[in-house]
């Protein structure tokens, strides 16, 4: 629970090293999400080549926290392996917030950029990486050891809970 409540969308980052094992162990929280029938369809590229990381910028508008980053995760669904149709944006939806909240918990920082539904988002990203037409990247986990420390919110509103109707 203590990372649910730390977790901040961080995008300034210092210029260190993240060691492949906290970055295997991001993915391994990433592969342990829960998935329709199982399915787990997705795929995970890890980015530390500083030229891929700032080509993304190209197609996605907010993606700028690329350019200080030591490290990304693009969060991928192979189609070809869907048991449930649509059920692959949960999925991976899922083993992102796991890679956040695991990175939160070996003291980095991270920040979710989307990618899927925007059409140009999508596309760009499947050229940069040379993706089969099978494979749509959903999200990219932007990592590193942050350089700023947003202030805890209380987000809990009973305004927005309903009980047995609206």
């Amino acid at each position: 629970m203590k990372a649910i409540f730390e977790r901040r969308s961080i995008r300034k980052y210092q210029n260190k090293a993240v060691p492949k094992e906290l970055i295997d162990k991001i993915i391994s929280a990433g592969m342990a999400a829960p998935s329709a029938r199982n399915q787990q369809l997705w795929h995970f590229i890890i980015l530390d080549d500083r030229k891929l990381l700032e080509e993304i910028i190209e197609y996605h508008q907010y993606a700028s926290v690329l350019k200080e980053c030591p490290i990304a995760i693009v969060v991928c669904a192979d189609l070809l392996l869907e048991k449930t149709e649509g059920f692959w944006i949960q999925d991976c939806s899922a083993a992102t917030e796991n890679m956040l909240l695991e990175a939160t918990c070996l003291g980095l920082g991270s920040v979710w950029l989307g990618i899927y539904p925007r059409e140009k988002r999508v596309e760009g990203v499947q050229k940069i990486f040379s993706l089969p037409s099978n494979v749509v990247p959903l999200s990219i986990v932007v990592l590193g050891y942050s350089l700023e420390s947003p202030k805890k919110e209380n987000r809990y509103d009973t305004n927005k809970i309903h009980y047995n109707k609206w």
